[in-house]
């Protein structure tokens, strides 16, 4: 009972925090429907800001990192990004009037990482002082790639399977009747802005010199930007919300449940590695988080460019609608909170 109502004021505790904070204002201002406009270019900018800083911060750790000792969380994080994708075509796509297309498309997004989710994150740990490896950000394209390019070849053969001489004029010739390339998908999502920007911020911090800009510059602006990205994605995780009322209430379901119930996977694998290889419990929360994110920025065009016949209305509003706002307000102080427990 104890360790039960130690967590429960942890995560109430967390609840508080002034970057969910910034959240749940914008939520409020979107439903009072306040004419406050953030222009997109500003928003674009903050997430390259806040996930280069952080690509900076893993490179310059990963020079004196053990990379034998990043191998298992890889791994784990690879099998997640297959394994969300799998859990939605077997459940979403079971479900009635639900295209199994729109399906693995939801699952494919709900499998990739949302880059401000994980700035958020580890803004958080920080604030709460528990320990991560740096390099845990270096997780991120090991789960977002795999997700997609699953997603994106069980889709295709999904639509070969279905594919006859009487259909095959309702689907988009030339794309998803031809055999799948693994490369293409791949380097779409490398060349994706988040992945680009938290890419380049590794091999800076591995190969160049960046401590004083680091240290004077991005480390000083991180949670002022991260305050005000929370804002913004609360205002439009609002405003989507009426996107989902154009796909049905199974989206709803599964957008509400999937970001725990994948997260809580995650959180176990990381205990896994935290028990064999000494991977600390902040990294933990940071596998777990990841994994109950799902992406905003490179996951939608790519999902949109490898599967043309899904609906983004479905992948893309179950995300954004209510996919980011249980990671961001429930998810991540549930497993820092539960961290926080354990390590008690």
């Amino acid at each position: 009972m104890n360790f039960l109502s130690d967590f429960l004021a942890l995560f109430l505790e967390k609840l508080q925090s002034p970057t969910l904070g910034f959240l749940i204002g914008g939520m409020v201002l979107a439903a009072f429907k306040s004419r406050l406009e953030i222009p997109d270019a500003i928003y674009k900018f903050i997430v390259f800001m806040l996930l280069l800083k952080v690509g900076l911060s893993g490179g310059l750790a990963i020079r004196n990192a053990d990379l034998a000792q990043m191998v298992l969380p890889a791994l784990f994080a690879m099998l997640m990004g297959i394994l969300i994708v799998f859990i939605g075509r077997y459940t979403l796509a079971l479900l009635p009037n639900v295209k199994v297309v729109d399906a693995i498309a939801t699952s494919g997004l709900f499998g990739a990482v949302s880059g401000s989710t994980l700035a958020a994150a580890l803004t958080l740990l920080e604030s709460e002082n528990i320990a991560y490896e740096p390099w845990a950000a270096a997780l991120y394209p090991f789960m977002d790639i795999p997700a997609l390019v699953t997603a994106i070849v069980l889709a295709r053969m999904h639509i070969s399977k279905q594919k006859s001489p009487g259909a095959a004029q309702d689907q988009p010739s030339g794309v998803e009747g031809e055999p799948v390339q693994i490369w293409p998908i791949i380097k779409e999502s490398l060349q994706g802005s988040a992945l680009s920007a938290l890419l380049l911020g590794l091999a800076l911090g591995l190969f160049t010199q960046p401590q004083s800009v680091y240290e004077s510059f991005f480390d000083p602006l991180f949670r002022g930007l991260l305050a005000i990205l929370m804002l913004i994605m609360g205002m439009d995780a609002m405003a989507r919300l009426g996107e989902l009322r154009k796909v049905g209430q199974w989206y709803v379901l599964y957008a509400a449940v999937a970001p725990l119930l994948h997260g809580f996977i995650a959180f176990g694998l990381g205990m896994i590695a935290h028990y064999t290889t000494g991977f600390s419990l902040g990294g933990v929360v940071v596998l777990a988080v990841i994994a109950a994110s799902s992406s905003d920025i490179s996951g939608p065009p790519t999902l949109r460019g490898g599967i043309p016949s899904a609906n983004p209305s479905a992948y893309i509003g179950a995300s954004t609608g209510i996919g980011t706002p249980i990671a961001l307000a429930l998810a991540i102080p549930l497993f820092i909170g539960l961290a926080q427990a354990l390590s008690g």
